[in-house]
């Protein structure tokens, strides 16, 4: 399903990234660096998220001098159980608020929601976050690291940080052209330590249904960007275009989860996962390029592992989801 949108515009973001983010190689686009414990002055890991993404709220409305009373709705999704992280941060905003869980897509069901909102006319100014945080993810989803679990190189490194978007019916710069709802597709993959196999598929179903429904091919995009593949999922999804749908993937194809660390120096796997792994590549490195000129059409798609270790445990496959996003620079 593709929704074109006409009056709905990206009016600013920020973002705020922990130390692994800061010392890899798109560290000079980020708005609030963090150089040194994952506590951020708090007293859990936990806290710690809800302090990154108040951050990026709180800076964002700073930054353009609005007031809490100039939104109208709040947007906030993350990794937490119960998307502890995103409650607990908008207890301390006077905003409407929907929370939201799509897993490490879920920035991209945050923008499409938000722009549906703004294109209907039914909200003026939405801020769409998210957030992740490492630790939390290590502590929820794997085992802890004080087991000293070893992991094979197909798993990928939770990224730290938040990111917080306006999104407005006021022209500006870069447009959120359109958006295309993906469906939740599992290819019975088991592997919790190989996320880029499970995502993959979700990937290549909603580029191909969004190239269909807006009758374009991929060379109409200067880049294309999936959320957290890592650099095995990234190939997976090369593989997976070409063999299903004969559509070969360029140069003009990377993977926020690739481009967010530098492998050869810093021990992250096969690269960054997490919902703040495609928030900061985009809204950091991408969305500042846009507004240099350097990229005129990007189409992202955030991806996830919409998973339960519950289930998981009781030996069901992994599903997963992707959305995609259609940005272009006016």
């Amino acid at each position: 399903m593709t929704t074109k949108y006409h009056n709905v515009y990206v009016e600013d973001a920020y973002t705020v990234c922990g130390n692994y983010e800061n010392d890899g190689p798109l560290t000079k686009y980020f708005d609030k660096k963090y150089e040194k414990d994952l506590y951020f002055g708090e007293k859990s890991w936990e806290k710690a998220e809800v302090h990154l993404l108040k951050e990026a709220n709180n800076n964002l409305l700073k930054k353009n001098k609005l007031k809490e009373e100039d939104i109208d709705l709040l947007i906030s999704g993350d990794l937490q159980n119960q998307i502890a992280a995103s409650d607990y941060m908008a207890r301390d905003f006077n905003i409407p608020f929907v929370g939201i869980f799509e897993a490490c897509a879920t920035l991209g069901e945050g923008l499409l929601l938000g722009s549906t909102f703004v294109e209907s006319k039914m909200a003026k100014k939405v801020m769409v976050s998210t957030s992740s945080h490492n630790m939390v993810a290590e502590k929820q989803f794997r085992n802890p690291t004080e087991y000293g679990t070893p992991k094979p190189k197909t798993a990928t490194f939770t990224a730290t940080g938040a990111v917080s978007v306006l999104l407005t019916n006021n022209k500006s710069k870069v447009k959120v052209e359109s958006a295309t709802i993906g469906k939740v597709v599992d290819l019975g993959v088991t592997d919790v330590n190989h996320m880029g196999a499970v995502m993959a598929p979700a990937a290549g179903d909603v580029i191909y249904n969004h190239l269909k429904d807006t009758k374009r091919d991929l060379s109409y995009y200067d880049l294309i960007v999936t959320g957290d593949l890592g650099v095995y999922g990234k190939e997976i999804l090369r593989d997976y275009m070409m063999t299903k749908y004969n559509l070969e993937l360029g140069s003009n194809y990377d993977d926020c989860g690739v481009l967010l660390y530098d492998r050869e120096k810093q021990p992250v796997f096969a690269g960054a996962s997490g919902p703040v792994s495609s928030g900061l590549t985009v809204f950091g490195y991408i969305y500042k390029e846009m507004l240099k000129g350097t990229f005129k059409k990007v189409l992202v798609v955030p991806t996830g592992a919409v998973f339960s270790p519950t289930f998981t445990f009781q030996k069901e496959s992994i599903p997963s989801m992707a959305n995609a996003i259609s940005l272009e620079a006016e």
